[in-house]
């Protein structure tokens, strides 16, 4: 949910972005990208019907990374 807020914040504003995460030993280990357009349809998918809480620190540390020169690099939840 967290990555859906940040997400459709850049894409409502329509800012085109990266976005990142570091790729298992089991693929190999790297980092992989993947440039997101707000011309691109994106589909999020959630199992089970209760709405979690949002993270208001741990969405203003994704929308810092979502805004570097980086882009939005996938971390852990802070405190987890």
């Amino acid at each position: 949910m967290h990555l859906q807020v940040v997400i459709g914040s850049k894409l409502r504003r329509g800012e085109s972005f990266f976005l990142s995460w570091n790729d298992s030993p089991t693929v190999g280990a790297g980092r992989s990208s993947v440039w997101l357009h707000p011309g691109i349809p994106l589909y999020f998918k959630y199992y089970g019907g209760k709405t979690p809480s949002l993270n208001r620190a741990w969405i203003e540390a994704l929308t810092l990374s979502a805004n570097s020169g980086h882009g939005l690099l996938l971390s852990a939840e802070p405190g987890s």
